[in-house]
């Protein structure tokens, strides 16, 4: 079903101010995502992608505890840029020690076996295949006909981004632009509506890399920026707590999710355990924005 709305005026001041960011605590995030997976993998015909997917959350969240710290970032770059510099992490030795560490321990990993095949693929990869893998998934991105590899490759970006972004000050971040994270210039994955201290239904989008999430206005599309023409599609009811907002002005959607409905959501793992939702938008003929490695394929 859909629903259109625009922007309410007398939402607008007399509040208190939501907080920008927050800036993730990686073990803590990683952790979270992979119980909410375990749980998706229970009731879901995606029940052994889902428990996979689980399995390499919680791999995430051990190297988020056990790898060197990364070095520390280079000053602030400023004038509206993203404070974490991903050209410059293509070439660190800390992001491909990451992708070394995430194959050696996902090789323990129960997984189907196209994921099995695509992981010793990327573990036997040279170092220019593997520069052209995490590249992908730095300008997120990823060929249609390399899902299963990227996916790897973006499990260990995830990992490292996190813990740059963990490293950062809140105050330092301020926003570059509608739909894009501040912290390390990623795209959303899907957006939040979550209640903060004196404040309900304030939205945040969630960087597909780092897990940053910022504040953005609650009726906006996240691909354009445009807040006309946006509408709301559940697989559900009116009250779903998962849909897929739309805007007619870009043509494009994107997943939100109402926590204010449902506190166990997971910006990433509903992502992947809502997918009936992807496939009814797939008639729509709009297209999906944001970017979800774990969904290339579907």
């Amino acid at each position: 079903m859909a629903e259109t709305l625009e922007p309410d005026p007398s939402a607008i001041g007399g509040v208190p101010k939501a907080p920008f960011v927050f800036l993730p605590d990686p073990v803590a995030v990683f952790q979270s995502r992979a119980r909410r997976f375990g749980f998706l993998a229970r009731s879901s015909r995606l029940g052994p992608y889902l428990a996979f997917l689980g399995d390499l959350s919680a791999l995430q969240a051990r190297l988020a505890v056990t790898l060197p710290s990364p070095a520390p970032l280079p000053p602030g770059r400023g004038g509206g840029m993203p404070v974490i510099d991903r050209a410059l992490l293509l070439d660190d030795p800390a992001l491909h020690d990451t992708l070394a560490a995430l194959c050696e321990g996902a090789a323990g990993l129960d997984m189907p076996e196209p994921a099995r095949l695509a992981l010793e693929a990327v573990s036997q990869v040279g170092a220019e295949d593997r520069r052209w893998l995490l590249g992908n998934i730095l300008a997120d991105t990823i060929p249609e006909d390399g899902a299963a590899a990227h996916l790897f490759a973006a499990a260990a970006v995830q990992v490292h981004l996190a813990r740059l972004a963990a490293r950062l000050a809140p105050e330092a971040l301020a926003p570059v632009g509608t739909g894009t994270c501040p912290a390390c210039g990623g795209l959303p994955v899907s957006s939040t509506v979550m209640a903060t201290p004196g404040i309900e239904n304030v939205r945040y989008a969630a960087c597909s890399g780092c897990a940053t999430q910022w504040n953005e206005v609650r009726v906006k599309c996240l691909c354009c920026g445009s807040t006309k023409g946006i509408g709301y599609h559940s697989a559900e009811t009116h009250e779903a707590s998962v849909k897929a907002e739309t805007c007619a002005e870009c043509g494009s959607w994107l997943k939100i999710f109402h926590r204010t409905k449902n506190h166990s959501l997971d910006p990433v793992a509903d992502d992947v355990g809502s997918l009936g939702l992807d496939l009814m938008m797939r008639d729509t003929g709009l297209r999906r924005g944001g970017f979800h490695p774990f969904l290339a394929g579907y």
